[in-house]
């Protein structure tokens, strides 16, 4: 941000003193020579004073109809003086014309009482002009009358040249530190055309002069209709240039940023107006900035005093309807400044796009601090501060991807022994004491590089980074469980408590997750053992070796159908009615009965099967929903959908074709998506998703809560719903930041027109919790755990206390629910918000 200081505005003023003083010691020597020669040969008739008189007339009258520029407080203008001037040397000598332009000046000045200095400029500058116009006159050898008229046009066109760029660009530019160059280029067909008039002028009085001086009477009348249309045309392109300034002003303050918009709006204005300074006080937060064309000047608490003095032009800073006033514009001139009707609604036009301006970036600004405190406390453990699971996973899952270069990557798992025994004994505000003492101390003796994170309850992990070896993890672990030896001081008394801890160095597939799992299996171990810390060993790992054999197993089980769907409802909080159903995938295996996704996804979605799979489970989906249909109950259905599925070109084709095949509306279904989508690939899922929201196919964002995560997938997916994160609804009751999450994403769901699920739900006070904080639908094991298909019918048609389609009794009798968010679907239910599980 360039900055002007008071120094640097002061030095200006003082150059344009020295500007006039030396405008002024230049025209000592025209005057000078033009005395000494009207001394050698003063007027010695009656008709020489006659002349002098009415040239001094003629030039006072050129200075006084004029039209007017304002350069700041500075108003110059564009006169007539250097015809008076031309037409002067036509029938007198050259010093009684530099002599009678000063007089001239001089009077018209205090007719006009124009301020000393102004007189001063006005004085020298003009002549400056007409001792230029005489010097060039004697040396082309000017005499009256010429010869002929190309003589006379010739010698007149060289000597207005003169008179017009000393006039109109070589003293304006200096006076108002404007570029010759520049000054040249503003308004140059206005100014060639007043030239050109001016010229013609001249040129037709001398013409009248040569032949009848008693045909003068004419110039006048002529003179002042042109003027008074050339002062016309300059207003309307002066207008018409500030129309389109103020266009392209406000179209600059279009941004976001508060600073940005402050900034903009000071230079804009400042040029806009040709104010010596422009202030911009904010009634919120208490800040005035200040600054000129260069830029900010000031920018601090409101009531700093400013260095200018002069006339303060103010505009309220308040929309159309002056409904909301954000603040006050002010303009300051060094000088007496009086803005023209034009001028005064421009500013009030400005002064309203400012008003908007700023409320758009103070409201961008509180939303980005809301994602900023929403992906906070999505990252972070309310109690302990430390990371939670979901940022370990982000974290765990970015540092893996660079291992390679960036050392050894190792997780160390550590569980506290006996604490439930704290919780029941000493209660559980004491047993958050101690969790708290116990992440300060992991933190304490984590070395920077570490991510140490509460993964709920009485469960840490430490993400160790960038380690030179395999077994330096276990010596950091040791440093690690030392910390917690020593006896934790809680209320007066002295407890202690012991740790175990589990090791796992990053594995050459399977990612974070089974990082997390290895280590998990490794301090298992470490317990069943009696030892404090245990290495993860593939070889003992039989959950492994287990999972191994079922990825060969895949094929058959596809084949074979042996994948089969749970469905767990999705419900109404209000009313206990079922909305939606989610798909929930399970492998019915014929020597290890149900497993659960968790334990085979990973091999399907690497195995190529991912295709068959999805559309096994979609099937299934869809043959519920067709048969709840057929029983009277119209309960759409939800998916989950692998990234990797989205993919694929042909996924779309592949679910509209079942949708049909089954006689389902495409709004029947939902496909869930999770956050693990990045924007990399948003490029590429972007025609998928857009085909089958176009289809009349209903999207959700599922686990939504990672803050700018979440934000970023909602500006490029278009999705219908928002799933809360089961974790925050389960503390929504004791953490302020868990309630603040919800409570922030149902406003955002509101704000979008997006329908809001809260996962999660066990119990009534949180279902109540949730209502009233505006929340309308949620799934949990409150309502109903996963079950068949034909079960969850059963269980329809059972309903709750007599009421088929219901699987909870209403928060309220019949009629006394209030609707405040989320609109219903036609038929009386509320929008689905939960997806079924199809990984591909």
């Amino acid at each position: 941000m360039s900055q002007v200081t008071p120094e640097n505005t002061t030095r200006t003023q003082r150059q344009l003193l020295l500007v006039v003083g030396l405008i002024v010691v230049l025209a000592i020597g025209p005057t000078l020579f033009a005395v000494a020669d009207v001394l050698g040969r003063p007027p010695d008739s009656v008709g020489d004073g006659a002349t002098f008189v009415a040239l001094t007339f003629m030039t006072a009258l050129g200075t006084i109809v004029k039209s007017p520029i304002r350069i700041r407080s500075t108003t110059h203008a564009i006169t007539w003086i250097e015809a008076a001037i031309v037409i002067g040397l036509a029938v007198a000598p050259p010093a009684w014309v530099v002599l009678a332009t000063g007089t001239g000046v001089g009077i018209a000045s205090a007719v006009m009482k124009l301020p000393a200095i102004k007189t001063a400029f006005g004085v020298s500058k003009n002549i400056l002009v007409a001792g230029g116009a005489s010097a060039i006159a004697v040396a082309v050898h000017w005499q009256w009358p010429p010869v002929g008229l190309a003589e006379l046009v010739t010698l007149l066109a060289a000597i207005y040249l003169v008179a017009a760029l000393l006039d109109d660009l070589l003293v304006i530019a200096l006076a108002s530190g404007t570029r010759i160059s520049r000054q040249f280029l503003n308004n140059l067909d206005l100014r060639l055309a007043g030239f050109g008039v001016r010229f013609v002028v001249a040129l037709c009085t001398l013409l009248i002069l040569r032949a009848d001086p008693r045909l003068l009477l004419a110039v006048p009348p002529l003179m002042l209709s042109l003027h008074l249309a050339y002062s016309a045309r300059i207003r309307g392109r002066t207008e018409q240039q500030a129309w389109q300034r103020l266009a392209r002003t406000t179209d600059a303050l279009n941004v976001v940023d508060l600073d940005n918009v402050l900034t903009t709006a000071v230079t804009q204005a400042a040029e806009l107006f040709s104010a010596d300074e422009v202030e911009i006080e904010l009634r919120d937060g208490g800040r005035t900035v200040r600054g000129g064309t260069g830029g900010i000047t000031f920018d601090g608490p409101t009531g700093t005093p400013t260095d200018i003095d002069g006339t303060v032009v103010p505009a309220p800073l308040e929309g159309h309807d002056r409904s909301v006033d954000v603040g006050t514009l002010r303009l300051r001139f060094r000088g007496p400044v009086q803005l023209s009707e034009r001028e005064q609604y421009t500013l009030r036009t400005f002064a309203s796009a400012l008003c908007t301006a700023v409320r758009n970036a103070q409201a961008y600004a509180e939303l980005a601090r809301a994602a900023d405190e929403h992906a906070y406390a999505a990252a972070h453990d309310a109690l302990t501060g430390l990371a939670n699971r979901r940022h370990l996973l982000d974290k765990g899952t970015e540092q893996l991807s660079g291992r390679h270069a960036d050392g050894v990557t190792a997780l160390v798992l550590i569980d506290l022994n006996h604490f439930k025994e704290v919780n029941d004994t000493l209660g559980h505000a004491a047993g958050d004491q101690v969790l708290v003492q116990v992440a300060e101390r992991l933190r304490g003796a984590a070395q920077g590089s570490d991510l140490v994170a509460r993964l709920g309850g009485d469960e840490f992990a430490v993400l160790l980074r960038g380690l030179p070896a395999p077994a330096v993890a276990a010596h950091r672990a040791e440093t690690l469980l030392a910390a917690l030896h020593e006896p934790f001081e809680l209320d007066g008394m002295r407890i202690s408590v012991e740790a175990s801890g589990g090791i796992s160095v990053a594995p050459a597939s399977g990612g974070v997750v089974e990082l997390l799992r290895r280590a998990d299996v490794a301090m298992y171990q470490a317990k069943r053992a009696g030892q404090r810390i245990s290495t993860y060993a593939p070889a003992r790992d039989t959950a492994d070796l287990g999972r191994l054999t079922l990825g060969g197993e895949l094929p058959r089980a596809v084949a074979d159908h042996e994948f089969v769907v749970n469905f767990q409802p999705i419900v109404d909080l209000g009313t206990g009615e079922v909305t939606s159903a989610e798909a929930l995938a399970r492998w019915h295996h014929p020597n290890h009965g149900m497993i659960d996704p968790l334990r085979f996804l990973e091999a399907v979605e690497r195995s190529g099967l991912l295709p068959a799979f999805a559309e096994a489970i979609l099937d299934q989906a869809l043959i519920a929903a067709a048969g709840w249909r057929d029983a009277g109950f119209d309960v759409p259905v939800a998916v989950n959908v692998s990234p990797r599925s989205l993919l694929d070109a042909r996924f779309p084709g592949s679910v509209l074709a079942r949708l049909r095949a089954h006689d389902l509306p495409p709004d029947r279904l939902v496909l869930e998506l999770t956050e693990t989508l990045t924007l990399s690939q948003l490029d590429v899922v972007d025609r998928v998703l857009s085909r089958l929201r176009d289809e009349g196919v209903r999207l959700a964002l599922d686990d939504f809560g990672t803050g700018y995560s979440s934000l970023s997938l909602l500006s490029r997916i278009p999705v219908h719903e928002l799933k809360i994160d089961r974790s925050f609804v389960t503390t929504m009751e004791s953490s302020a930041e868990a309630a603040a999450v919800i409570r922030s994403t149902l406003d955002l769901g509101r704000s979008l027109d997006l329908d809001v699920v809260a996962e999660g739900v066990e119990s009534e006070p949180q279902r109540r919790a949730l209502w009233e904080l505006g929340c309308t639908a949620g799934q949990g094991h409150l309502f109903a755990r996963p079950m068949p298909a034909g079960t969850l019918l059963a269980a329809l048609q059972r309903g709750s206390g007599g009421r088929p389609g219901t699987l909870a009794p209403p928060l309220h009798d019949a009629g006394a629910v209030i609707r405040l968010t989320q609109n219903r679907r036609p038929g009386g239910r509320s929008r689905p918000d939960r997806l079924p599980h199809l990984p591909a």
